[in-house]
Formats: C-alpha cells, sequence, structure tokens
C-alpha cells in the first residue's frame, strides 16, 4: 500500500508539472546583437577538416528573450555597444522597451559562453541572476582570465553584488520544464544551449555548438574549438533532442536560420 501511495504521488507531480507547463504563457523573440559584416570564407577557421573550400556565408549576432508567465529570461547578450565594425545599432535595454521590459524585469541572464560577441551587454542587467556554466564561471573568476574570455562585463556578479548560479548539469529554469539550459561543452568548456518549449513547437537555441548549417549537418568543428569530440558529442546530442522533441534548431550566428524567429517586438508563442 504504501508503494502504490507513493507511485500516485510521483504520478500526480508528474501530472502537475505538465499541467504547469502548458499553463505558462510563453513567447519567445529575437534581438538584433550586432550589425553584420561582409560574407566570410568559412573554410579555414571553421572547418578543422577543410570541407567548405569555396563557402562564404554571412554571419550575424543574435539575442533571445523568453517570456515565461511574468517573468524573462534573457538568452545572450551580443556584442558591446562600443565594438569596432559589429557594434548593435541599437541596445538590449532600448529593445526590450519596445516590448515594455525594463533591464529589472529579466530574472535570469542565460551566457552561452564566455566570448565578447554573447557576454558584450550583460552588465546592464546587474538584478538578473546569471546561468552560466560552471567552467565558464571558473575562466571568468579567475587571477588571469586567458585570452577571448570577456571576463569584464559581470563585475558585479564576479565582486557578489549580483547573483550566479555555476551549473554542471542541464538547469530547468523555472520548474516546469518549459525552459532548459542544455550542457553542451566543446566550443568552450562550460558552453550550453538553451530549449524553450512554445505551444507552437519546441525550439532549441544553439549558442556556439554549431556556427553554420552545414557544420550541423556534417558534425564539423571549427579550429579553434575547445575540444573537438565535446563539440561533436554536443552537436550529436543537439539532434537527438530535437529528433526526439521534434524542436527546431536555431543556429544564432546563420543569417538563414535566426530569420526563422521573429524580431521584437513580435514573439513566436
Amino acid at each position: 500500500m504504501r508503494r502504490i501511495l507513493t507511485l500516485l504521488a510521483a504520478c500526480a507531480g508528474t501530472l502537475t508539472l505538465a499541467a504547469s507547463a502548458q499553463a505558462a504563457d510563453m513567447s519567445l523573440g529575437r534581438l538584433d546583437c550586432g550589425t553584420p559584416q561582409a560574407p566570410i570564407a568559412v573554410n579555414q577557421r571553421f572547418s578543422d577538416t577543410y570541407a567548405f573550400p569555396d563557402l562564404k556565408l554571412q554571419f550575424v549576432y543574435s539575442c533571445y528573450i523568453v517570456k515565461h508567465g511574468d517573468e524573462y529570461l534573457l538568452w545572450d547578450t551580443g556584442h558591446a555597444m562600443t565594438t569596432p565594425n559589429v557594434a548593435p545599432k541599437v541596445s538590449i535595454v532600448d529593445q526590450l522597451a519596445k516590448i515594455n521590459v525594463t533591464p529589472d524585469q529579466i530574472k535570469y541572464v542565460g551566457i552561452s559562453h564566455y566570448h565578447g560577441d554573447h557576454t558584450g551587454q550583460v552588465a546592464s542587467f546587474p538584478k538578473a541572476t546569471l546561468l552560466i556554466g560552471a567552467r565558464e564561471w571558473e575562466a571568468i573568476t579567475a587571477p588571469k582570465p586567458a585570452e577571448g574570455v570577456n571576463f569584464k562585463p559581470f563585475e558585479s556578479w564576479i565582486k557578489g553584488d549580483s547573483k550566479v548560479e555555476p551549473q554542471t548539469l542541464d538547469k530547468d529554469v523555472f520548474g516546469d520544464g518549459s525552459v532548459i539550459v542544455l550542457r553542451t561543452p566543446g566550443h568552450t568548456p562550460g558552453h550550453q544551449a538553451l530549449l524553450v518549449k512554445l505551444a507552437s513547437g519546441n525550439i532549441i537555441l544553439s549558442g556556439d555548438a554549431v556556427h553554420f548549417r552545414e557544420n550541423l549537418d556534417t558534425d564539423g568543428a571549427p579550429a579553434f574549438n575547445y575540444d573537438r569530440a565535446q563539440t561533436v558529442a554536443s552537436v550529436e546530442r543537439l539532434k537527438k533532442i530535437a529528433a526526439n522533441l521534434k524542436a527546431q534548431i536555431i543556429i544564432q550566428h546563420d543569417a538563414r536560420d535566426i530569420d526563422k524567429l521573429p524580431v521584437l517586438p513580435e514573439m513566436k508563442k
């Protein structure tokens, strides 16, 4: 009898979790987080097997806002406004104003990884809880951060004035299974991607697990990635999640991909 009651309680908890996920008012919007440069040849830097000899692609910089009921998650924060050549024309703060959201309303800032094109405007959201890979946080807070680790915008979190939750595993952000930070190391040691479950379908935001569609299709890896084996394993994981959940992978640097999601003030439900 005790075992039956335990099973019934577990089932009730599962049903409650599912109902909670379905009941949340969910939507996803895209922000312009950097002005595109001219198309670049991808063969040498972005394929360590030199698989694309003549391919040139337009890279872009994108960030995302997730609305979950009355709470918000900002995913990646793009280039700093002062970055030469690729600086955004409009700040994230000003873009969020289009949907009447202020920096203080952002409950979480999720960072895919520590590179400057994903962390440039994070300092605008000091009241948000930072969700970042534990290995990324170790690199940011190291006595002498390595080249390529954009640590300066994280000053408020480093000093302890703002809250940070370094992630070693996947993170169910709102506790109802609707938004999950996925552990996908390889590009950097603590890289993360994001799964968002909308009423219209599931979306995976890639971070830099892959940089363009051809690399996703062929399990390619940039020559500069931290760990090739981890990169391939993480890409394979994202593909399997996408297949099992019928999710659409949005590659955050691929201009052909990000246009599949609406830009603010429009949002996808």
